[in-house]
């Protein structure tokens, strides 16, 4: 099974003139996504990101909802914002 989490894009660096590469946020946690999906992602939008590259522009609402459902599984505690967490 595979699984997309949502994220907040925190900033994004412009390599090699093509490649964008956006530092997310997933809570406490931060990791390295790739744009080439997503090129109109730009810093504050929520996306969804698989195995480091972001797939899909989600809205925030969305992106809550879905920590909501995670939070249900528990053990997830790093990967949620800090109102869910």
């Amino acid at each position: 099974m595979c699984l997309a989490i949502p994220g907040k894009i925190k900033s994004i660096e412009q390599t090699d003139g093509l490649i964008r590469r956006a530092k997310v946020t997933f809570g406490s946690i931060v990791k390295e996504a790739y744009l080439d999906m997503i090129p109109q992602a730009k810093e504050g939008d929520y996306v969804l990101v698989h195995a480091g590259v972001a797939i899909n522009l989600v809205n925030e609402e969305e992106a809550l909802k879905t920590f909501a459902h995670l939070e249900q599984y528990g053990g997830l505690e790093d990967l949620l914002p800090e109102q869910l967490g």
